[in-house]
């Protein structure tokens, strides 16, 4: 467990107290934009993980936006006049996913904010808040009914329209990658992509995995609760993920496609539940984005899914079924 835990700093959770077998194993590496951990509980097969890793970066060579060779740099940099692309039926899978919350969420949470996502560096040394009229400027470009997923053709209404999967493309791998593992025969595994945490099976006691929801702005040894975890998925959305401060004010990576500035809806976070990780991660930025009111109503709307979300005032709020998935503290 200590590699797990040390590997998941950086990410949105903590693991809190897992089984502790004789010997797990475990790979991890720097993908999709962050640190990507497989461990393995009931095998000490390493060439399963080496195939799990590989998977992963196979992955993010379709997806990625900044890979030149990737399906989704290729669409954001087709030639003009080109309204119909053939890409393979994983990204097409993973498009139609993405505009599936968009429109689910109103355009809260969009694919094609990636003319405004690609103004902000959140990453730089120096982070610096995008000129006002560039923000302007790019508005006009997003809007996910520009877009369409026909079989494996992605369909577009102009030359301007840009996607950025990034909020929901690890919860897609994720997914495949407990796929790959329960082809091999695994049984008990956490795949934890950067704070998309996957569990599979039980931990080694026999007893679910317990995942530790961080703290806001806490160190990530700090929780605000633990989750009893099996064969589900653990996804957060936060503002202090990716964030930086100018003039006292706290600038986060998850931005308002209308505005072309991050939400300020007096949320901090929201972690999400679900039995498909690819959907936690749609919906934990989609409920964010519609803040506490909407979102909680949107999430008490659908099967296999439960949240919790954390205001600015420190305040938990369990969507309806989530207490039942909480630990006694």
């Amino acid at each position: 467990m200590g590699a797990v835990l040390g590997l998941a700093l950086g990410a949105a959770f903590v693991l809190a107290g897992c089984g502790r077998p004789a010997e797990p194993v475990s790979r991890s590496g720097f993908l999709l934009n962050t640190f990507v951990t497989v461990t393995l509980y009931d095998t000490e097969n390493e060439n399963i993980l080496d195939g799990c890793m590989e998977l992963c970066r196979e992955y993010e060579g379709l997806l990625s936006r900044t890979i030149e060779t990737s399906e989704v740099y290729q669409i954001n940099h087709r030639p003009a006049g080109t309204r119909e692309m053939e890409v393979s039926g994983e990204t097409a899978e993973v498009i139609e996913k993405g505009l599936y919350y968009s429109q689910l969420s109103g355009g809260a949470f969009d694919i094609t904010v990636e003319p405004l996502s690609s103004l902000w560096d959140f990453t730089a040394q120096e982070p610096q808040v995008p000129d006002g009229e560039e923000i302007r400027e790019n508005l006009p470009k997003v809007g996910y009914e520009r877009i369409a997923v026909s079989g494996d053709r992605i369909l577009f209404s102009d030359d301007e329209t840009r996607i950025d999967l990034g909020a929901i493309a690890k919860g897609y791998i994720a997914d495949r990658m407990k796929d790959y593992l329960m082809e091999q025969g695994v049984e008990s595994a956490i795949i934890n992509l950067g704070g998309n945490v996957l569990c599979l099976g039980k931990n080694p006691n026999g007893q679910p995995f317990r995942i530790g929801l961080q703290r806001p702005y806490a160190g990530y040894s700090e929780t605000v609760g633990t989750v009893r975890v099996e064969n589900m998925s653990v996804v957060s959305s936060g503002v202090y993920e990716r964030h930086f401060e100018k003039d006292g004010v706290n600038y986060h990576h998850i931005l308002n496609p209308s505005t072309g500035y991050p939400y300020e809806n007096g949320l901090t976070a929201v972690s999400i539940l679900s039995t498909q990780s690819v959907d936690g991660d749609g919906l934990s930025t989609a409920c964010f984005s519609l803040g506490l009111e909407k979102g909680m109503e949107l999430l008490d709307s659908l099967d296999n899914a439960w949240g919790v979300f954390i205001t600015d005032d420190g305040q938990l709020h369990y969507s309806a079924g989530m207490e039942q998935w909480m630990m006694a503290e």
